[in-house]
């Protein structure tokens, strides 16, 4: 549209000047250099918003997870040694010493009184340990009294001047368990102070069994002499009873038969290093309805007033718990 009609112009004046267009009218007119600049300049306006706008993107996911990570927990305290209690003493496991594996609650009392041990279908025999204290026994109507199996002192050594005594009733007793029916172990009541001693032991023992089937331990039975008895084996340290111990029942392991140890709880904690005899059978006297003892056993002799047909008075009651 022309802005300024014929007639109003002037007739020989030179026209005005044409004032430039307002620039509302420039940017409406299509492909205009100065509009495609300007289209430039917004696409690289809009790709650094983009740009910046998936910066902040990415530091708010890293923050996001960053604030999501859980905290690291401190390092747990060290754990308290394991300790149990014997008495009034607080006892410290031996590394490596197998525990006691049986299973509290199998333990029950049958009918006569008597300890037993059922676990899996599985029922521990019982037996009973004898010397010359029981006198004469009738085997029979021990054998049946419900009793599998008798361990019979063989002999001992005299604690002062040293010697090696047969029990007096041992012979007696053997051909009586055996002809009754029941698996014999035997047991030698020691005084040794050294190991050779305690292979002498093994050799008198293996002598006077000679000939008998003999299919249960063979034990090395050592106990303090009470104070004031002038015991040859009074001082004696730990170490060396361990000693005596091993050699006993290596001496019988090489004749082809089971050793065993006996022991106490006193002498189990506090004198023999069990670790030593593991190889062995482990022979338990705790006196309870369910034994206590820490580390693991395989015979236990649970009480001294036990009563069983045929036998006048107290007698050892055993489980065989292998």
């Amino acid at each position: 549209m022309n802005e300024y009609p014929e007639e109003r112009k002037p007739q020989e004046e030179t026209p005005p000047p044409v004032e430039p267009r307002p620039r509302r009218h420039q940017e409406a007119l299509p492909h205009r250099p100065r509009q495609s600049a300007r289209r430039g300049g917004n696409g690289l306006s809009i790709l650094s918003l983009v740009i910046s706008a998936a910066a902040l993107i990415v530091a708010c996911a890293a923050l996001f997870f960053t604030l999501r990570t859980e905290p690291e927990e401190p390092p747990a305290p060290p754990e308290e040694p394991v300790t149990f209690q014997f008495g009034d003493r607080v006892m410290t496991p031996l590394d490596g010493m197998p525990l006691n594996p049986y299973d509290r609650n199998a333990f029950s009392l049958d009918e006569k009184g008597r300890v037993t041990y059922e676990k899996d279908g599985k029922r521990a025999k019982t037996g009973i340990d004898v010397s010359a204290y029981q006198q004469e026994i009738d085997w029979a109507a021990v054998a049946a009294d419900g009793i599998d199996f008798a361990i019979l002192r063989v002999g001992y050594r005299g604690y002062t001047e040293g010697g090696l005594f047969l029990d007096q009733t041992f012979e007696q007793n053997l051909r009586g368990a055996t002809s009754a029916g029941l698996d014999v172990g035997v047991y030698f009541f020691s005084q040794a102070i050294t190991p050779q001693e305690a292979r002498q032991e093994a050799d008198y023992v293996l002598s006077a069994i000679e000939g008998y089937e003999i299919t249960w331990p063979l034990a090395f039975d050592w106990e303090p002499i009470s104070a004031g008895s002038n015991a040859r084996t009074d001082g004696l340290d730990n170490d060396t009873l361990t000693q005596c111990a091993a050699a006993f029942c290596e001496r019988v392991r090489d004749a082809g038969l089971q050793p065993a140890v006996y022991f106490n709880q006193s002498l189990g904690y506090l004198r023999y290093d069990l670790r030593e005899l593991t190889e062995y059978n482990l022979w338990l006297a705790e006196y309870d309805t369910k034994p206590d003892f820490y580390y693991h056993f395989d015979l236990w002799q649970y009480t001294h007033t036990g009563q069983v047909d045929g036998i006048e008075g107290n007698v050892d009651l055993d489980l065989d718990l292998r």
